[in-house]
């Protein structure tokens, strides 16, 4: 290379220098803009001294509580008949060390937001943990027969094995069971995220609020919707694109309806069809009923009760005829 190029070369790394510097500067214009509005109570930000729950520590312990509620399925390590109790004993510790911190925070978080008195959120922090550990075995008897109601009414089963492993509907009501315990207990911010991850996932969104009885069986499950205020019983079936759900509320009465019951109610041994929409408070599906494919629903159903929209008609149209656009009406066969 000769020394003119030398020269033109270092001669252009000085301008591109320079115009990285130039950049630089301007950024920091950029970043002065983002923070101004971070102390305006307003503002969609958390900038304070104390942190708030973490997601990704949510996750973790939603992660181990499977491995603890379904032992040696989800574990990574070995579990044998030796080492069970330590393996678990181990996990369970952890889980509580990681659970406490996450309710502190969460504790902490709603009284310093609303001004509330001191909750001594550490010392609740650690009595929520140890007392949501203390109800597991209760949580794991309803998950299993949550497992045996999915196994025993899907043919395409081969084992409950399976079930757990592989089934979006039984990772959501394992969330769900959860995150629901959590939210009785009068824990902020955390059950909901935790619904809300299981809903990322799986595309069914059940609100920690709801209440399910046992033997509750999603087949396939995506856009399964379950609000807040819904009460199900136990031993019912739905299908992928059930709502049940609220009526639309005017933006000047939402908080009017805040904590009011605003989803139906199911009860026990009902089987809801793929896409249909169950809406309102007041609206009660009752025990026994089967209610049909895209059904829309905003008024109660009587116990062993069918429902179903009227039978649709068919066009065939026969496709590949010159000169022809022959056309025969069918009602769908019994």
């Amino acid at each position: 290379m000769s020394k003119a190029d030398e020269k033109h070369d270092l001669e252009t790394c000085k301008d591109g220098a320079a115009t990285y510097s130039d950049y630089r500067r301007r950024l920091a214009g950029v970043i002065d803009r983002i923070i101004a509005p971070a102390g305006d109570e307003k503002c969609y930000s958390h900038v304070d001294y104390e942190p708030i729950p973490s997601e990704d520590a949510i996750i973790e312990i939603l992660e181990k509580l499977r491995e603890i509620l379904f032992p040696g399925y989800f574990n990574r390590e070995k579990l044998d008949p030796v080492n069970l109790k330590f393996k678990l004993g181990e996990l369970t510790s952890t889980v509580f060390d990681l659970l406490a911190d996450q309710i502190t925070r969460a504790v902490r978080y709603e009284c310093f937001k609303y001004d509330m008195p001191c909750s001594e959120c550490v010392q609740r922090g650690y009595e929520a943990a140890l007392a949501f550990l203390e109800g597991l075995p209760d949580l794991q008897a309803t998950l299993a027969m949550d497992v045996e109601a999915a196994y025993h009414g899907d043919p395409a089963a081969k084992s409950c094995d399976e079930v757990i492993f592989s089934y979006p509907g039984m990772y959501a009501i394992t969330v769900y069971r959860i995150a629901h315990r959590l939210h009785e207990m009068g824990i902020p911010l955390i059950p909901r995220i935790m619904t809300e991850h299981s809903h990322s996932l799986t595309g069914i969104d059940i609100h920690p609020g709801a209440k399910i009885g046992v033997k509750f069986v999603i087949d396939h499950g995506t856009g399964v919707v379950v609000g807040e205020t819904s009460v199900i019983g136990s031993n019912v079936r739905i299908y992928q694109g059930v709502t049940i759900g609220a009526l639309s509320v005017p933006a000047d009465k939402c908080e009017d309806m805040r904590g009011v019951k605003r989803h139906p109610t199911i009860e026990d041994h009902v089987v809801i069809y793929s896409g249909a929409t169950i809406l309102g408070g007041k609206t009660i599906i009752g025990a026994g009923s089967v209610i049909g494919g895209n059904v829309w629903l905003t008024e109660s159903v009587p116990p062993k009760t069918t429902v179903l929209i009227e039978k649709p008609r068919l066009i065939y149209r026969r496709n590949g005829d010159i000169g022809t656009d022959l056309e025969a009406r069918c009602d769908v066969p019994e």
